[in-house]
């Protein structure tokens, strides 16, 4: 496994490829009966991700890849009530995480999505498809899932003692991928956009960079918290590229179950760090 002080030394590429791509009436968003003409932040949001889906289906990924999944795509209906349920104005903090999980948003459309929490809690509802082709030992279940990703369920579980309602964290925040896509090898083992190979790995966070860099502007936050290094560097990089250094970048500790930090007790490390950036006081209950 990559460390996540492996994503340091990525390059982006040739300037060339920076170019912005223009955006495309998709298919699937039609069939989900979406009109994607951007009005508010949550028709904005859900616009880039759209663009980006469009880019990211000309790329192909090599060996170790196997498996693709795009939950934006076959999650469209649990993903869009999420967008547009709690994406809002006024929202000055955003949460980037790297890409799915597993049992997470692959399954529910919604970032750090354990289902538990999604379901319960977000109260997200709608039907959950299927991608293209699934591995046998990672079959999407939706929101019938029984297995409880455990990253999700600590950053939710935190933030469900610290706010009560949903209304509470939304009023500030939102939280959002940088890459949609998971990625697994022919055991179904999850790998993580660092671990592609190098030339395949740079062109799709090329096409993330620039999302995130319009999601950024689109809901015109002033902070973002990368959850975990890779996100924060990442995010922190890409906007000083493109001269948004109005925008303040910070970083929380992974809950994953990978890291014997978060495994220690992860939710006093992130409430330590909110508090230190001013973001817990704006998570109080009204």
């Amino acid at each position: 496994m990559l460390s996540e002080n492996g994503l340091l030394g990525l390059e982006r590429g040739d300037a060339e490829t920076k170019e912005t791509e223009e955006s495309e009436i998709h298919t699937f968003a039609r069939l989900a009966g979406e009109q994607p003409v951007p009005t508010g932040p949550a028709e904005r949001f859900l616009q880039a991700e759209l663009d980006l889906n469009a880019r990211l289906r000309t790329l192909t990924f090599g060996e170790p890849v196997r498996y693709t999944y795009n939950p934006i795509e076959y999650a469209w209906e649990t993903h869009s009530c999420y967008v547009k349920t709690y994406c809002q104005p006024g929202q000055s903090v955003l949460f980037l995480g790297m890409n799915p999980g597993p049992f997470g948003m692959a399954q529910t459309g919604v970032p750090f999505g354990e289902v538990n929490s999604v379901r319960d809690w977000l109260k997200i509802t709608g039907e959950v498809g299927h991608p293209p082709e699934e591995h046998p030992k990672r079959p999407i279940l939706g929101l019938a899932c029984k297995q409880s990703e455990v990253s999700g369920a600590r950053f939710w579980g935190f933030f469900r003692k610290q706010c009560g309602e949903p209304r509470n964290f939304f009023r500030h925040c939102f939280v959002h991928n940088l890459c949609p896509l998971i990625f697994m090898n022919h055991t179904g083992k999850n790998l993580t956009p660092p671990e592609l190979p190098a030339a395949e790995r740079d062109a799709l966070l090329r096409h993330c960079d620039t999302t995130l860099c319009q999601v950024v502007t689109a809901l015109a936050v002033s902070m973002v918290i990368g959850v975990g290094k890779v996100a924060e560097q990442r995010a922190r990089r890409v906007l000083s590229e493109a001269g948004l250094l109005q925008v303040r970048v910070e970083g929380i500790l992974h809950p994953s179950p990978r890291s014997a930090q978060a495994n220690r007790g992860w939710e006093a490390v992130a409430r330590a760090k909110l508090e230190e950036l001013g973001v817990l006081q704006l998570l109080t209950p009204s």
